[in-house]
């Protein structure tokens, strides 16, 4: 499996872009996946319901199914989080997994950067960052990208991890 990622500050567009990204590269026929990093507490269960009532209780693992999909909550309880390259081996395996947060981890990435968020680039001392996707004109060595350009992107993002069809 390829991965890359998108990176950025809070509200920069990185959600924005990986969507668009993923619509973009599954229509061009490749397969992805996605892992999206949380820096608070988040829940996908609601209390009352029965699979929240099961980790409620104490199970470590509730596997919630239908026909449709199904979804694995694994409780970390008092263990530290698992690191990235842990949590992608528990993937199956498709062609690229874009990975949303991480910025820290050692995988190529491209940097989400909207002016409005007055935060200053990432790019510019993550040698990780391999280009920045902005809505503004930005000076730094990596390839700028237009932030709305997700073709572009596509296309970089195919080629810098050496995907073709």
């Amino acid at each position: 499996m390829k991965v890359f990622g998108v990176v950025g500050w809070k509200n920069s567009g990185k959600t924005g872009l990986v969507e668009r990204l993923v619509s973009e590269i599954t229509e061009r026929g490749f397969s992805v996946s996605t892992v999206k990093h949380a820096h608070h507490s988040f829940d996908v269960d609601h209390p009352g319901r029965d699979s929240y009532r099961h980790r409620d209780a104490g199970a470590r693992e509730v596997m919630l199914t239908s026909r449709n999909r199904w979804a694995l909550m694994h409780e970390l309880k008092d263990a530290p989080e698992e690191p990235l390259d842990a949590l992608l081996k528990r993937l199956s395996p498709v062609d690229l997994v874009l990975i949303e947060g991480f910025k820290r981890d050692d995988h190529a990435k491209i940097e989400c950067h909207r002016a409005t968020t007055g935060n200053g680039l990432i790019a510019a001392d993550d040698t990780t960052v391999v280009a920045v996707a902005a809505d503004v004109a930005v000076d730094v060595k990596q390839p700028v990208f237009n932030l709305d350009d997700t073709n572009a992107i596509a296309d970089f993002v195919l080629h810098h991890t050496g995907l073709t069809k």
